[in-house]
């Protein structure tokens, strides 16, 4: 690639990544404060409305590549942001302040994403990612979200994340604000996804490197980025129950949402890498949070050492990763 086209496509990547982590919270924040306007339970949203946004740049983006021929690097976004999620942000949280959970629904959540991880498992065992998979993901995915509002809903013993979420959903806001920036969000959310595909793509073409890995490391690594300032800013207030139900909830989204748009738009046969390698290493991180997590005798906790362990097992991952593009 010459050098004038590597610098084109990487300012590409750099300004995609910067639009997108900016455009994603101004999608959260208009829709929260829409939804806070709307007298929905702060509760709901931070569970559903919240959720869904920060797994907003992975889905636009995953979109992006399947519509333009890429579905390897959609897969590879699904499976990379969990990865990061789980392995990076959550290891880094623990490491500068452990992590407590109190919350009864994020409880019930975490072995809703072990369940999760083995629907797709079981969809994906005959390396083929189906339209009638994506289905079968977007449908799981629409019965989860309706659970967990139902559950919002029908807690009567005030659950410990609903006091942190009122904390940190904007209140107070117009409608007309709320809107703009709901809608500003969204058309800058598609803009910068588009932008940073578009370079991605270009990249990994000129230099050889296949579009999984791509996705795996930068795409994955990037569309997390508003995971990790969001959940490292929780933990700092001491908003355990949010910093972890971050992380379970983009999983979740991911999983079954992320991974079911190329299926619905690009069906395709798995590349090579995929069911051997990254979906084990990810099922294994979802097992090991879940062990961190629940609380088997009281409140679950993620320590520094459990934090330091799983740090230490994304730096493990992406040695593997460079292993394997220059072997």
């Amino acid at each position: 690639m010459p050098a004038e086209s590597l610098i084109i496509n990487s300012l590409a990547i750099v300004a995609g990544f910067a639009l997108l982590i900016w455009s994603a919270d101004r999608f959260i924040f208009g829709a929260a404060a829409a939804a806070r306007n709307m007298s929905i339970s702060p509760l709901v949203i931070g569970l559903t409305i919240v959720g869904f946004g920060t797994s907003a740049p992975e889905m636009v983006v995953a979109s992006f590549a399947s519509l333009d021929g890429s579905p390897a690097m959609a897969i590879g976004n699904a499976i990379g942001s969990n990865i990061t999620n789980i392995a990076l942000v959550l290891g880094a949280a623990a490491l500068i302040i452990p992590l407590d959970v109190h919350s009864r629904i994020l409880k019930k959540e975490l072995p809703l994403l072990i369940v999760a991880m083995l629907l797709a498992l079981i969809l994906l065992i005959d390396d083929v990612l189906s339209f009638t998979d994506g289905l079968l993901l977007f449908g799981s995915l629409t019965l989860v979200m309706w659970w967990i509002t139902r559950q919002a809903l029908n807690d009567r013993n005030h659950d410990a994340m609903e006091d942190e979420f009122d904390d940190e959903i904007p209140s107070g806001i117009p409608m007309p604000k709320a809107i703009f920036w709901l809608i500003a969000g969204l058309i800058l959310l598609i803009a910068s996804s588009k932008l940073l595909v578009w370079g991605a793509v270009n990249i990994a073409t000129a230099m050889g490197v296949s579009e999984l890995i791509i996705g795996l490391t930068i795409i994955a690594i990037g569309t997390s980025l508003p995971e990790l300032a969001a959940t490292i800013a929780a933990a700092l207030k001491k908003e355990h129950d949010i910093a972890i139900g971050n992380i379970v909830g983009s999983n979740l989204f991911n999983t079954l949402g992320v991974l079911a748009i190329p299926g619905l738009l690009a069906p395709a046969p798995l590349v090579e890498g995929i069911m051997e390698r990254d979906i084990p290493i990810v099922f294994t991180l979802t097992i090991t949070l879940f062990i961190m997590a629940y609380g088997f005798r009281g409140p679950g906790r993620i320590n520094r050492i459990e934090g330091g362990i799983l740090l230490s097992a994304f730096c493990a991952y992406q040695g593997l990763l460079y292993v394997t593009v220059t072997s």
